[in-house]
């Protein structure tokens, strides 16, 4: 299986697939997403579309993970007939978009639960159908950076229960479940991080906005809250 995507959640993904005996193909994402695994192969891409002939020839299974990646699947990859999973931190449909915006939101409107979902990718962002999904709780007086932290490992653990299933079976349908939260759906993206500072009075900006020790790891976000 291939892995497109950047980070520690996309290269804890890889090695609990090697740790599970399973074989990784490939691992492509942005030149800072290389690591020091010559076992793994990597190919680096800004946008992985231009590379959709490299990832059909390294492909051993038809499937592709997409784990934190910010790069979008277009006709060049998806006319291939790769199956891509995407693992999307947010309920879907109502939380589409830049997973750490779609949050700051969730927590400004009171959300008290928050989820991680895997979905198959089309043609849309984050709008394939939906496959699993794990919610996890936002407390009243969580700040983002612990509710950020407890949803990246609700991901992960999203994604290790759904691996075996999908590599077992590639016509996998997933699970029953169903839409969330889709009376209120939205995408969050780069317009929706502009406006952030249009939410000062809300009296959950505070502790929604509190990147704590994550600011570094979050530069657009902290910058448009500044």
């Amino acid at each position: 299986m291939i892995f497109v995507g950047e980070g520690a959640l996309l290269w804890r993904a890889v090695q609990h697939t090697l740790d599970s005996g399973l074989a990784v193909d490939l691992v492509c994402g942005p030149a800072a997403a290389r690591t020091a695994r010559p076992d793994v192969p990597f190919l680096t891409a800004t946008d992985v579309n231009t590379v959709a002939a490299e990832l059909a020839a390294a492909s051993t299974d038809g499937l592709v993970w997409s784990v934190n990646n910010r790069m979008i699947f277009r006709a060049p990859v998806l006319s291939t007939g790769l199956r891509i999973l995407n693992v999307h931190h947010g309920p879907l449909p109502a939380y589409r978009g830049l997973p750490e915006v779609a949050l700051v939101y969730a927590m400004l409107r009171g959300e008290r639960e928050f989820s991680a979902t895997l979905h198959q990718v089309d043609e849309g962002i984050d709008t394939g159908r939906t496959l699993a999904a794990e919610p996890y709780p936002i407390g009243p007086n969580d700040p983002y950076h612990v509710v950020l932290r407890r949803g990246l490992q609700t991901c992960h653990h999203l994604f290790e229960r759904c691996l075996p299933l999908a590599a077992a079976d590639p016509e996998w349908v997933g699970e029953p479940t169903p839409p969330m939260g889709a009376d209120a759906g939205g995408y969050f993206g780069r317009e929706a991080l502009i406006r952030l500072p249009e939410h000062r009075s809300n009296p959950n900006f505070g502790r929604a906005t509190d990147l704590g020790f994550l600011a570094g790891y979050l530069p657009e976000l902290a910058a448009a809250l500044a």
